[in-house]
């Protein structure tokens, strides 16, 4: 993967977790420096003003020095996690972290601030609804993309899934590929390449 030198606001604005519009402000107040595209209205930001951006605004950095995605995976069932986290490892592109129920998941939510949540609706501690609404709840996780796995199947419970905030449902089992597949359709990346 090559280090992008150069950002457009939208990617700027994955990578700060903040909406593009906030980024297009800040950079139209002066407080995140970059250019225009001659003859068009497109910003673009340097990656080392994106970079002093961040640091000055308290935003983590390491989404813009590992230039990975991260994935976190929430699931009570230990071989189901590490299968998950061998997958999203291997692919070379996420940085992944697990956790065995609802509160390590919304502790590391915070910490870890992922990019895709895998998560287990039926976690032994908490369910997996209310953790997609604390999730929905916390303005500046508004990009997170919460993907949720269960046995269970009735269409009800899926629409109140999503109702809670998931972005997408995969009824288990399932195949990992597939959950691969989805994850990178909404984080809008390349699909893996199956080797």
């Amino acid at each position: 993967m090559s280090t992008k030198t150069v950002f457009t606001t939208g990617e700027a604005a994955k990578i700060c977790k903040v909406s593009q519009q906030t980024i297009i402000r800040c950079f139209d107040n002066g407080s995140l420096k970059g250019f225009r595209v001659p003859g068009s209205r497109f910003r673009r930001i340097p990656r080392h003003e994106l970079f002093s951006f961040m640091r000055d605004n308290g935003i983590p950095t390491d989404a813009l020095e590992s230039g990975k995605r991260k994935a976190l995976i929430v699931d009570d069932d230990q071989d189901l996690v590490e299968l998950l986290a061998d997958a999203f490892s291997r692919d070379g592109r996420f940085d992944v972290k697990t956790a065995n129920n609802g509160f390590d998941a919304g502790m590391l939510v915070k910490e870890f601030r992922p990019d895709v949540v895998v998560l287990d609706i039926m976690l032994p501690d908490i369910n997996g609804k209310e953790v997609c609404q604390r999730v929905r709840g916390d303005k500046t996780l508004e990009q997170v993309k919460i993907i949720c796995i269960s046995g269970m199947v009735e269409q009800d419970k899926v629409a109140d899934l999503r109702a809670a905030g998931a972005d997408d449902f995969l009824q288990k089992p399932f195949q990992v590929d597939k959950l691969m597949e989805r994850a990178c359709d909404l984080l809008e990346m390349e699909r893996p390449v199956a080797t």
